[in-house]
């Protein structure tokens, strides 16, 4: 939408009731209720289609949705302060004009905020219809650049990192002494790999041995007897 389309629909709002497909929209984000209160009755009378948010970072998501023909963002906002939040806003494109409202105190912040942002304005709260008469010729007027958009990334860095890529299962190195732990879906002998195993089944076969010695030991003993008492006609003591 350019410049001189949306005024001659601003000062249409202003003089004429439209209809709200065609009437301009006023996105107002401030998490004071009686500053809402007040900023609705005033763009209500000068037939806008009023939005209101009281979240900086939603009214940003709200900004794309909407695409409004003006902003008035309050500076301090929970979640993610005015002035990040409109820089957001112009980084996203969109024709739309951004006017900051803040108390006195916030003077300083609030020009520094507008230069930054290239917001049209910034109205001093409490914000009447007087406010925004004497000032609405300046609120139509040309669009500043935003020089703050080159340092963004510097102002708000935390948002704006890409969380890396998942790599996928982490393998931990085996503890000494034990075995590797298995991938999932992957079976292996419990026994594979134990310290001891050979050792137990050496352990198990070694009585058999044991005892086929003993046997054979026992058969040779008998026969040499035997063969002695036949050659000496000695009688042996277990009868044979």
């Amino acid at each position: 939408m350019c410049n001189g389309d949306f005024s001659e629909m601003i000062h249409m709002a202003y003089v004429t009731p439209t209809a709200e497909e065609t009437a301009p929209t006023v996105l107002i984000v401030d998490n004071n209720p009686m500053s809402l209160m007040r900023l609705q009755e005033v763009f209500k009378i000068r037939e806008f289609n009023v939005e209101v948010c009281e979240d900086g970072d939603k009214a940003v998501d709200e900004y794309i949705r909407l695409d409004p023909e003006l902003v008035v963002i309050a500076l301090d906002l929970p979640s993610l302060d005015g002035h990040i939040a409109a820089l957001e806003m112009r980084e996203h494109g969109g024709e739309s004009r951004i006017v900051f409202i803040a108390s006195r105190r916030l003077a300083q912040l609030a020009e520094d905020a507008s230069h930054s942002a290239g917001a049209v304005a910034w109205l001093e709260k409490p914000i009447s219809s007087a406010v925004i008469e004497e000032r609405w010729e300046q609120i139509l007027g040309p669009i500043p650049d935003a020089p703050g958009l080159e340092d963004l990334d510097q102002l708000y860095p935390e948002d704006r990192i890409k969380p890396q890529a998942d790599e996928g299962i982490l393998h931990l190195p085996p503890l000494p002494g034990m075995p590797a732990i298995p991938l999932p879906g992957v079976i292996i002998d419990p026994l594979l790999g134990l310290p001891g195993a050979t050792l137990v089944a050496e352990k198990v076969k070694k009585p058999k041995r044991r005892i086929f010695k003993l046997l054979l030991f026992t058969v040779v003993v008998g026969a040499g007897a035997l063969a002695y008492a036949v050659t000496t006609g000695v009688a042996l003591p277990f009868g044979l």
